[in-house]
């Protein structure tokens, strides 16, 4: 795989950085400890002016996995037209890491959807909130330990009545 050349210049400045390719798709893995300056670099220096998703891979009882979640940006370079998929992993306890919504304000709906949905943190976001399920739900159901029957939780949902036409 022939790097392009701010991957080379990436790889001087954060030297734990790795680099991948799958079906022509660049990947780059960083420590948590050191993704915000990551992407404040991808950001500021090599123009990747676009965060296209933010999504989230729980790895539990995944065979060869060594960490639980794996945290997934999509960037884009529009000038540049080029993509760059940026890997982090995390484990429990510690499920946080810095909001990216001062680099991307597309990664306020983004966050907090993960959030909502696998209980990762970002430290820093300006509403980190439930999205897609109400405030009373107390657990995460994209997680791989979550039963695939649910717990029962919508007991303490608010019932709605309506009125008929």
């Amino acid at each position: 795989m022939i790097l392009p050349s701010y991957l080379l210049a990436l790889k001087q400045d954060f030297l734990s950085a790795t680099t991948s390719e799958y079906i022509g798709q660049l990947r780059l893995r960083i420590p948590a400890d050191e993704l915000q300056s990551l992407l404040t670099a991808l950001k500021q220096r090599y123009e990747f002016d676009m965060l296209i998703d933010i999504t989230c891979v729980d790895y539990l009882n995944y065979r060869g996995a060594t960490d639980r979640f794996g945290l997934v940006y999509v960037l884009l370079g529009t000038e540049s037209n080029e993509r760059l998929i940026v890997r982090t992993y995390l484990n429990e306890p510690d499920l946080t890491v810095p909001s990216a919504v001062p680099l991307w304000e597309s990664a306020n709906w983004l966050e907090r959807e993960v959030f909502d949905m696998f209980g990762i943190r970002f430290a820093g976001h300006p509403d980190l909130r439930r999205i897609l399920l109400p405030p009373e739900f107390a657990s995460f159901p994209l997680r791989k330990d979550y039963p695939l029957q649910g717990r029962g939780e919508r007991h303490n949902f608010p019932v709605l009545t309506r009125e008929s036409a």
